[in-house]
Order: C-alpha cells, then sequence, then structure tokens
C-alpha cells in the first residue's frame, strides 16, 4: 500500500476548479490526499486548472452539474469519498440581481441533491463540509461582529440562497443524523480569482485604462480574509471539527470599498506608472449604488481560533502588494 493510500482520505470537493475549491485542492493534494473534482466549468471556472491537477496520481476529474441526482448518486457510489467540501456555487451578487433562478439551481438544489447521495456514505469518518458565507447574516451597522450565533437576515438573491442552502444541510444533520458542518467567510482574495470580484476587477480595469466602478460613496466595508488562510482554516475542520457544529472563519482584516480601492492604485502607481502621469485612482467612478447593498461585514472567529487551533496570518496591507505584482509581472 503507497503512502497516499496509507495516510491520504478520499475527498470529494464540488467546485474546484473555482477561485476557493481550486486552492483548497492543490493544498488537498499537497497533503497527500486522493481527491475527486466535481465542477460544470462554468464560465467563473480556471479550466486551466483540470489539465494542473491532472498530473498528480491522486486527482480525479468528473465535469458535472451538482444538481443532477444520477451522477451525483454514482459518482459517490464510485468514489466512496470519506469527506466531502461542497464550494460549488454560483456566488456573485450582481449576477444574482439579474437571474436569481440560476442560484436557487445549483445553490439550493444543488445541496440538497448531494445531501441525499451522500446519506449512503457511512463510517470512514465521514463528514460533509458546507462552506458558505457571511452574508447570509445580512448587514452591520458601525460596531459588532457576526458569529455562529447571528441570526440570518440575507438581502440579495445570492445570500438568501445560500441561506436556504445553509438550512438544507443543518436539517439533513437534525433529520436524518448527516455528519455536517458548515462554515461562513469574509471575503476571500489571493491569486486566481475571477475578474468580477472587487480586488481583481480594480487591477484589471487600471492596467487597462477603463474606468474603476465604486458603488455608492464607497464606505461599505467588507471584512477580508486570504485564500490560503481560507483554505488551511477548512483543512482544521476537516481533521478537528465537531459534527453538527457551525465555524466562522475570518481576519478581522475590515476596509472599506474605497479605500482598498485607492491602496491598489497607489500600489500600481509605483510598479507601473500611467503614461500619461496621471494617478489610477483618477480612473474611479462612483456608480448608483446596488439594490440590497449591505454596509458592513465583519466576522469573530474566536470559536475557530480556540477549538481548532487556526488563526489567520495575512494581512491584506502586505498581502496586496505581493498579489498586484504577480499580476503585473509578464
Amino acid at each position: 500500500m503507497d503512502e497516499r493510500a496509507a495516510n491520504g482520505k478520499r475527498v470529494m470537493v464540488t467546485g474546484g476548479c473555482g477561485f476557493i475549491g481550486g486552492h483548497l485542492l492543490r493544498k488537498l493534494l499537497e497533503l497527500g490526499h486522493e481527491v475527486l473534482n466535481v465542477d460544470r466549468l462554468t464560465y467563473a471556472a480556471n479550466t486551466a486548472l483540470v489539465e494542473e491537477f491532472g498530473k498528480s496520481p491522486g486527482h480525479t476529474f468528473l465535469q458535472a452539474d451538482v444538481a443532477d441526482e444520477p451522477i451525483m448518486r454514482l459518482a459517490m457510489a464510485d468514489f466512496r469519498p470519506q469527506w466531502i467540501f461542497h464550494l460549488a456555487a454560483e456566488t456573485h451578487v450582481d449576477r444574482s440581481i439579474e437571474g436569481p433562478l440560476d442560484f436557487l439551481r445549483t445553490n439550493v438544489l444543488g445541496t440538497g441533491v448531494l445531501l441525499e447521495a451522500a446519506r449512503a456514505m457511512t463510517g470512514n469518518n465521514f463528514r460533509f463540509i458546507h462552506i458558505s458565507t457571511d452574508e447570509v447574516y445580512g448587514s452591520l451597522g458601525l460596531e459588532g461582529t457576526f458569529d455562529e450565533t447571528s441570526q440570518y437576515s440575507p438581502r440579495s438573491p445570492y445570500s438568501a440562497s445560500k441561506a436556504g442552502s445553509d438550512h438544507l444541510v443543518r436539517a439533513w444533520y437534525e433529520t436524518y443524523g448527516l455528519p455536517v458542518i458548515v462554515t461562513h467567510c469574509g471575503n476571500n482574495y489571493g491569486t486566481g480569482q475571477f475578474p468580477e470580484k472587487l480586488i481583481p476587477m480594480t487591477i484589471t480595469r487600471a492596467l487597462a485604462e477603463e474606468e474603476i466602478p465604486i458603488y455608492g460613496n464607497g464606505c461599505q466595508v467588507r471584512d477580508w480574509v486570504h485564500v490560503d488562510d481560507h483554505v488551511d482554516a477548512l483543512i482544521a475542520v476537516g481533521d478537528r471539527g465537531a459534527i453538527g457544529d457551525t465555524y466562522d472563519i475570518g481576519a478581522r482584516d475590515e476596509w472599506r470599498n474605497i479605500d482598498l480601492v485607492r491602496k491598489i492604485c497607489g500600489i500600481l502607481d509605483d510598479l507601473r506608472p500611467r503614461a500619461s502621469a496621471a494617478k489610477y485612482a483618477d480612473l474611479i467612478r462612483f456608480v448608483s449604488d446596488r439594490p440590497g447593498h449591505d454596509f458592513r461585514y465583519a466576522i469573530n472567529s474566536d470559536k475557530i481560533e480556540a477549538a481548532l487551533g487556526w488563526k489567520a496570518s495575512r494581512r491584506i496591507d502586505s498581502s496586496l502588494v505581493e498579489l498586484v505584482e504577480n499580476t503585473v509581472s509578464p
């Protein structure tokens, strides 16, 4: 029996070609786990990851929709995962406002399909880890933080669909005894993020000399966590998390949107000055706020830090420089 088979687990990752899923899958393979990567390869998927991960003997790729019940049942029956990390989701709030039914299908129906298929997975310390978002809690004022006891108050089709999937996961635990764990995280950042998100959107539009749109007055506050820290937290949940429990994952790193965008522009001014000698911040344009735009998110991570020994190690102030450098470099 080889070392991978002896020490690793069989891990199913849904959305493994997405931003967070890709980073998680890479870490799992590095740790010697055998991974089934299930991804529909939608517009936001990084298809290059299929080739990258395909070079690892521990990786199997299945292009499939998590809402396809027969395929999900067959995939689990064949692979017999010990852990399932469920990350496959539609995630962009703006797109959820324009087309909410896509979010209901993937985020709610897809989660229900996976939960039902997972009921046949027993023994081997099986656990179903559902990755969710702090947006299910709604919006904070100037003070306070979200924690695992916060009341749900979703305000967009995206956050409502994730809240619905959270409730399904907990219902399958209470009703059927399915061993589940739920996590909520703040805004992620890092390499390989799809450019519709704020940080990569700012970098790509600035370098293209295009306007950088900012909703409202830009004073909305987000709590940012580096994707590598988030992945480390998920691995800790897989290893040591308590069945039926919830863990909120954050770095206590709050930034106003406008300050973050200006920070990126300042880094670009140093790394690649504009030919016109103008500043990148001159490209910022304030646009009409989107409906139901949450004012502030902030996560209290005391529980996961105390219970699992995880703590974020990266700060956006320093990490942004390396991220922008990697984007600018040829």
